[in-house]
């Protein structure tokens, strides 16, 4: 509805179809959670079917049932990162044994607490794996496919480090 009477105030000729299409569009951009108060400090949320118990340190209230929600964060980062490098090393006919992504961040000492520097490590695992490649795929998961990481560059200082067969 705001997309139609937007395109109605600046005059621009329109047919139905396009507005149908615009309208789809903007609702399959969508994106909800929805979180439920269990107990305490303790909450369960509905991330696309499947629920994940997040709660609080016993020292603030909490009973330890679940993660913080400040460290998803980091878990939203390396997962999206994570699944675009697998991604494009596939296409590219790389095939690594195994494969880490670990986050490290620096959380303010000031309320409110945040993180303000973010270090992502991708560790490799195999045989003659070429490094200029997983640099690529690497690349083009940070500058372009990862919507987290996009966003969380808008405000944090962003590293990256790459290690090849790691001890």
């Amino acid at each position: 509805m705001f997309v139609v009477i937007l395109l109605r105030f600046r005059n621009i000729q329109f047919n139905y179809k396009f507005v149908k299409k615009i309208k789809s569009t903007y609702i399959d951009m969508k994106t909800s959670v929805n979180i439920k108060w269990l107990e305490d400090m303790a909450f369960e949320a509905d991330v696309n079917g499947h629920k994940i118990k997040i709660d609080a340190d016993e020292k603030v209230g909490g009973k330890d049932r679940g993660p913080r929600p400040k460290p998803l964060m980091l878990l939203a980062l390396a997962g999206c990162t994570g699944m675009d490098v697998i991604s494009i090393l596939r296409k590219m006919r790389v095939e690594v044994d195994n494969f880490d992504v670990e986050v490290v961040a620096n959380n303010t000492d000031e309320h409110p607490k945040h993180y303000d520097e973010m270090k992502v490590i991708y560790k490799f695992w195999g045989k003659d794996l070429p490094k200029e490649k997983i640099e690529k795929a690497v690349n083009l998961s940070e500058e372009r496919y990862c919507g987290v990481s996009y966003v969380y560059k808008q405000y944090v200082k962003m590293e990256t480090e790459i290690q090849i067969n790691p001890e």
